[in-house]
């Protein structure tokens, strides 16, 4: 079994997972990379998993089916384009077998409504877990649709899968969300010495994921909005955040505006 991030647009990874026959991917916002891979390597499209509805990790689908005959996936609480339909939903918790390993459906609204994200507990290599623009390597996803309290809640219920979780974000936002993280929590020693590995693996042209449950917990501010060093910080940038939620909420819009 093997995973590989394709790059595409600008920043994105379209994750494909793959078994040496068949393949499954993961937010194919464009087909044209997705097909060349699968030509490339001789291998048949078994299943698309969608995470949520952005065009960016939608816009590949119609055309990936219509190659390869694959069965779409989706949240079912997540408002999905028409072009993908017709859409297989998976409500919370709910499993599908797909190369022989079970993919669970985890509800993480919060960037969108009705966010998904796929755990893999026994992939070979340890777990797997695919988020889309929930959580990324030092940051998560912006609010566009739900609210502070969603986002916190979806984060927990990440942040307690296996610290061995290998994380597959869909954006390579690392080095970006990192000098957010050091501003926040410049004594948190993590973050300097994962700054350093990943500036030499995009030198190198190599991705900075998968990141891992494990070390997230370690540098990403938006697991550790409770630690008192980011509660500090957080009092000086704003007093009136007085619980977890709006302290979760001042952090973000402080990631909002941060240049």
């Amino acid at each position: 079994m093997q995973l590989h991030p394709i790059p595409a647009f600008q920043d994105n990874y379209l994750w494909l997972l793959q078994d040496g026959r068949q393949a499954v991917v993961v937010d194919p916002g464009d087909a044209a990379p997705v097909l060349a891979f699968l030509a490339q390597h001789q291998l048949q499209l078994q299943a698309i998993l969608l995470t949520h509805h952005h065009a960016d990790h939608t816009g590949g689908v119609a055309e990936l089916r219509a190659a390869s005959g694959a069965a779409v996936y989706g949240p079912a609480a997540e408002t999905l384009p028409a072009a993908v339909e017709p859409v297989q939903r998976l409500g919370a918790g709910e499993r599908i077998k797909l190369l022989g390993l079970s993919f669970e459906l985890i509800e993480v609204p919060g960037h969108t409504a009705g966010h998904g994200a796929y755990f893999v507990a026994q992939a070979p290599g340890g777990p797997l877990l695919f988020c889309g623009d929930t959580l990324f390597s030092g940051g998560c996803g912006r609010l566009f649709e739900g609210t502070a309290a969603q986002m916190l809640d979806s984060l927990d219920r990440l942040a307690a899968l296996p610290d061995s979780t290998r994380i597959c974000c869909a954006h390579e936002y690392t080095l970006s969300n990192l000098r957010f993280a050091q501003a926040v929590e410049p004594g948190n020693a993590a973050i300097g010495q994962y700054v350093a590995h990943c500036q030499a693996l995009r030198e190198c042209g190599q991705p900075t994921l998968p990141s891992s449950i494990g070390l997230e917990r370690q540098i990403n501010p938006f697991l550790r909005s409770r630690e008192p060093a980011l509660l500090a910080a957080l009092a000086q940038r704003d007093p009136a955040a007085q619980d977890e939620v709006t302290r979760f909420a001042a952090l973000r819009e402080w990631k909002n505006a941060f240049r």
